[in-house]
């Protein structure tokens, strides 16, 4: 039989069980839309996670308290980071720019009549420029500021709308920790980083914050959370990792295993992209599950059909239908159904992620390799499932067929 006349027959039969071939295809559909889906949001938090990096400022280092070792298995994050570490890296490292030591708390702000439990930083006037930050209104505090531990502040943008509305928050006096502070400066809005949203806290001198919110909490002299070092260029970042831990051991007096950790702004995202890739895979992994359960409902649709058609297959034996191409006619149905199932959840899958990006911070990847993958293996479900019914169908005994009538 001609193979064109085969394909006509096949796609009359599907049309003439519009609802059979409707559900056969549902799971083949989500299957498809969910692993273009989970494929998509992965490549979107994996861009997302970059662009949040890339923000924080370039050529950065990150230096934190303890080894990984210790952050990995100790409560509570090791106080072997000191400010004098920091004035030290400035100092001695000849490929560090700038310095920004921080240290954070949360604490409860006060404006009259309202409060709100946010994160007091403690930073050096080198933090706006190291760490990609503007002040919109105001200043930010100094040199003068630092020394005399006064009592400045520099408002994030959200709590300057939470606190002053309309107003200008510049001359006013809030309450951290029953101290009154000045605002001197609000942060232009710079959004949120790995979910901490960065415009919902305050910038004080990191001395006021441990001489007056703090306190001495390390043996070692004034603790902070931990420093970040702007390189002088992107050749120099390895070299600057490398001073600097040489020169933190000699501080600390290492001889064993380091008691804090150096991190790249590279390393950091290499670590973030190998844990969203392995999410991306997965949540791919299980919604590729639902392709398979979709390719076994195809066989069971398919071997239904075969048991109902057992007289239309009986007629054309006997009509001179050879077994190929009764085979190829179910093939070429069980085929037909998993493309157009493929296809229809490539256009929701798609849609989905246009979605998303419309109204999440994710910019979602459409990925062509995902798409050209879901089809083929669409295609190829419909054809390892499909051939066992085919198979059963051809083989059917004409004489057997014909006495059901």
């Amino acid at each position: 039989m001609d193979i064109a006349e085969t394909f006509k027959m096949a796609i009359s039969t599907l049309v003439s069980n519009k609802l059979r071939s409707s559900l056969t295809m549902l799971g083949i559909v989500i299957g498809n839309a969910s692993v273009i889906g989970m494929i998509g949001i992965g490549q979107g938090a994996q861009k997302l996670a970059s662009e949040q990096f890339e923000s924080l400022g370039p050529n950065l280092l990150f230096i934190v308290p303890g080894s990984e070792q210790a952050r990995r298995t100790q409560f509570e994050v090791p106080k072997t980071l000191v400010l004098e570490d920091a004035e030290a890296i400035k100092t001695q490292v000849p490929t560090a720019f700038q310095i920004a030591p921080q240290l954070t708390l949360s604490q409860v702000i006060t404006y009259r009549n309202q409060n709100t439990n946010s994160p007091v930083i403690g930073v050096t006037p080198d933090f706006p420029v190291v760490r990609s930050f503007d002040v919109a209104q105001g200043r930010f505090f100094n040199e003068i500021d630092l020394k005399r531990n006064n009592r400045v502040v520099v408002v994030g943008a959200e709590i300057a709308n939470r606190f002053f509305g309309m107003e200008s928050p510049l001359g006013k006096s809030i309450r951290i920790k029953d101290i009154s502070f000045q605002v001197v400066g609000v942060m232009q809005a710079k959004g949120s980083f790995l979910g901490n949203n960065q415009d919902d806290a305050v910038f004080i001198p990191i001395t006021t914050m441990a001489n007056q919110i703090v306190g001495r909490t390390s043996p070692y002299g004034m603790q902070v959370t931990f420093i970040s070092v702007q390189a002088k260029n992107e050749e120099s970042i390895r070299a600057a990792k490398f001073q600097i831990e040489n020169l933190l051991r000699g501080r600390h007096k290492i001889v064993g295993e380091d008691d804090f950790t150096v991190r790249t702004q590279k390393d950091v995202l290499t670590i973030v992209g190998t844990i969203t890739t392995g999410l991306t895979a997965l949540l791919a992994a299980i919604a590729g599950i639902s392709l398979l359960v979709g390719g076994i409902g195809v066989m069971n649709i398919m071997l239904v059909a075969v048991t109902e058609r057992t007289q239309e297959i009986g007629l054309r034996k006997a009509v001179g239908a050879r077994e190929g191409d009764i085979l190829l006619q179910f093939l070429i149905e069980a085929i037909i159904l998993s493309a157009m199932g493929g296809i229809l959840g490539i256009l929701i899958g798609v849609g989905g992620l246009l979605l998303v990006g419309q109204f999440t911070p994710l910019s979602p990847g459409i990925s062509p390799v995902a798409i050209f993958l879901s089809v083929g293996v669409s295609g190829s479900i419909g054809l390892f499932f499909g051939v066992v019914p085919a198979q059963r169908a051809a083989k059917l005994d004409p004489i057997v067929a014909l006495r059901s009538i």
